[in-house]
């Protein structure tokens, strides 16, 4: 796996073309100013998100563990994009741009919350703690669609369309972490199921818009170099 050449690199070059995919990372610090607006500062009447089938899923503390993998999911792609595969990165940037920019858009407009989080747990282990400590950091405002869905899924298409990670026994691994991740949301009663689906369905929505329009200019790209 070769290492992408940064040599040179500085911000004065980030209009350079080798470089200029760097400029994504500006939407990290954007992305946080807007979270914290919609979560500590708009306070607007919210619609309650939730469907019978919510009732049927049953609390299971252990789910925080792929609850919290989540981040180290998104931090290890962006990694290794940026230095081992930046279409890969640029893909993931794009697509994790479109998707969180729709579900801020939904949060603005339909603004939505969650009831489902037990009032007590039933089991006292390190889990449930670690549970109680997210449910006191992390308000249930602004579920759905769930960014942790799209999030999840920005990861699994950026994997599975890079050199690395886009053989099928990769796909599958990542296709099945993405699951569990999906899941561990309504089983820590984070989301309602009704978010893991919208999320989904925001997902697959976007897929085609960044990643086959992607994939059809490196074609060309690479029609083009034929003749050079």
């Amino acid at each position: 796996m070769q290492r992408y050449d940064y040599s040179g690199f500085s911000l004065r070059r980030l209009n350079d073309p080798r470089f200029s995919h760097a400029k994504l990372l500006v939407f990290w610090p954007i992305f946080g100013l807007v979270f914290n607006f919609l979560e500590r500062v708009f306070n607007p009447e919210f619609h309650d998100i939730y469907c019978k089938l919510d009732d049927y899923i049953p609390f299971c503390e252990y789910f925080v563990i792929p609850y919290y993998f989540w981040f180290l999911y998104l931090i290890g792609i962006q990694i290794y994009g940026f230095f081992y595969d930046v279409p890969v990165f640029t893909k993931y940037m794009k697509f994790t741009m479109l998707t969180y920019g729709i579900c801020f858009l939904v949060y603005l407009v339909y603004p939505n919350a969650q009831q489902l989080r037990p009032e007590s747990f039933d089991r006292d282990n390190i889990f449930t703690h670690v549970v109680g400590m997210l449910y006191d950091f992390d308000t249930n405002t602004n579920v759905c669609p769930s960014m942790h869905v799209t999030g999840s899924y920005a990861v699994y298409f950026s994997a599975k369309h890079s050199k690395l990670f886009g053989n099928k026994p990769m796909k599958i691994a990542f296709y099945l972490t993405t699951l569990v991740i999906c899941a561990s949301t309504v089983f820590l009663k984070q989301h309602s199921i009704i978010d893991v689906f919208a999320g989904i369905i925001v997902s697959y929505i976007c897929y085609p818009i960044v990643f086959k329009k992607e994939k059809l200019s490196e074609q060309i790209d690479e029609k083009e170099l034929q003749y050079i």
